[in-house]
């Protein structure tokens, strides 16, 4: 006999989800706030030539910048109230939750529950803040010092204009802050990640358009561009496998006796994911390792040892490659080690008398949580290695575009799976109400 759960998700269907009103108006809803984003990234910083800037974007293209650029959907190219994008916000936050786990009293707070996760929202709201005017009042600078072929990026240089852009960058940042958080909680998937997401697709036409354009001039073959597009397939497929790729620890509860009444006995499991930092470690080690390709594009001409060091870590070169590898199983065991704890999670089961069958309870289970993890952390790096590597070589050889990159596939992907799994919680639930409105007998409520 099927359990509930099947039998709900066998009745899943297009019937089952024209009925589910609340879940097509948090879609719609979604759909109308990435829209509005999808419009200001349009939408110029006054006083600024875009044409200037959109030359200038082109040569710094495959530097820390054109990553921004990618993640801002293009904003940052034409410079609009949105260049700076949601990344402040990602910064913050990735910075309070490092320091959560390193200051005892923001520690306390993520403890306190909600109240504590109220704080600590709000502590990352103005690191937020002080990270876009600090990022903000350094574009205006940069700006202002900027010419191409058709004359000065700035209009009217001056203190005006800097305040001017200041406050329409951090403006256009704090907006997206505030939208993603409500398409989190009035729409569907997590909204800070659906606005990158959007980003990421919106010039994925135009890159798959750059590459059949190649193909047509004969820079690739037509062999390649079929050969990528089963590569894409493949990795994409890879991709879905592993983040959906979870350890299950088996956790039983002893019964314990309450007056005439026995409670416990359940064995349940804790599921430990294979890639459990997620996109994280690429995002901190291209950023890092796109350092020294930006600031040999701002000092045109410079130093030799620094166009030296620029040139060995450049897309596609051996030191580049060992570094960017290195750097991503790096991230991986360290991001892991700070969003789980297996001290506090041993002690927790510890609490409420759940043991791990065979294993001691205490230090003993979090020495086996711990050796769990780091294998589990190996397998999930060195599959963020080839996910990340494979298309920084079809890059560097094939003047592939940068859309194409491991970083950019992982987030639509993950973000994707995110939103498709939410989306089948609400047509379960709204399933499972109208069983239980079925199932009451007629004339009671």
């Amino acid at each position: 006999m099927a359990s509930a759960a099947e039998q709900l998700a066998s009745n899943m269907s297009l019937g089952a989800f024209s009925k589910a009103t609340e879940l097509k108006q948090r879609l719609w809803f979604t759909l109308g706030a990435l829209i509005v984003y999808r419009i200001g990234t349009y939408i110029p910083v006054p006083g600024v030539d875009a044409a200037v800037m959109s030359e200038w974007m082109r040569s710094q293209a495959g530097g820390i910048l054109g990553m921004a650029n990618m993640f801002s959907g293009g904003a940052l190219q034409r410079m609009t109230v949105f260049a700076l994008n949601i990344m402040p916000y990602i910064s913050a936050s990735i910075i309070i939750q490092l320091m959560s786990s390193a200051v005892p009293q923001l520690e306390a707070l993520k403890k306190e529950g909600e109240q504590g996760r109220k704080r600590l929202n709000q502590f990352t709201r103005y690191l937020t803040v002080i990270i876009a005017l600090f990022q903000s009042y350094g574009i205006a600078v940069g700006l202002e010092s900027m010419r191409g072929a058709f004359g000065p990026a700035v209009i009217d240089p001056g203190l005006f204009f800097r305040f001017s852009c200041v406050i329409t960058l951090v403006g256009g940042t704090m907006f997206l802050m505030w939208l993603g958080e409500q398409i989190t909680a009035r729409g569907i998937g997590n909204g800070t990640s659906l606005i990158i997401m959007s980003g990421i697709v919106a010039n994925l036409p135009v890159a798959a358009a750059n590459l059949l354009e190649l193909g047509r001039v004969g820079t690739v073959s037509a062999f390649f561009i079929l050969f990528f597009m089963v590569l894409a397939v493949a990795t994409i497929a890879a991709i879905v496998f592993i983040e959906r790729a979870q350890r299950r620890i088996n956790v039983q509860y002893p019964k314990r006796q309450v007056g005439n009444r026995m409670f416990g006995g359940d064995s349940t499991h804790m599921p430990l994911k294979v890639n459990t930092s997620g996109v994280i470690p690429p995002i901190f080690a291209s950023s890092i390792l796109l350092i020294p390709a930006t600031l040999a594009g701002f000092v045109a001409g410079g130093p030799g040892w620094l166009q030296w060091i620029a040139l060995q870590f450049s897309h596609g070169q051996p030191l580049y490659l060992a570094f960017y590898a290195f750097m991503i199983i790096f991230f991986s065991y360290f991001y892991t080690a700070v969003v789980f704890n297996p001290e506090e999670t041993a002690d927790n089961l510890k609490k409420y008398g759940g043991f791990v069958p065979g294993i001691r309870p205490g230090s003993a289970t979090a020495a086996y949580f711990d050796r769990v993890l780091t294998r589990l952390t190996t397998v999930g790096g060195l599959y963020l290695v080839v996910i990340c590597l494979l298309p920084e070589v079809l890059i560097s050889n094939y003047n592939l575009p940068f859309y194409f990159g491991g970083t950019s596939i992982l987030i639509v992907v993950s973000v994707t799976m995110d939103t498709v799994t939410q989306v089948q919680s609400h047509l379960l639930a709204h399933q499972y109400e109208g069983l239980i409105r079925k199932s009451r007998p007629k004339g009671r409520r």
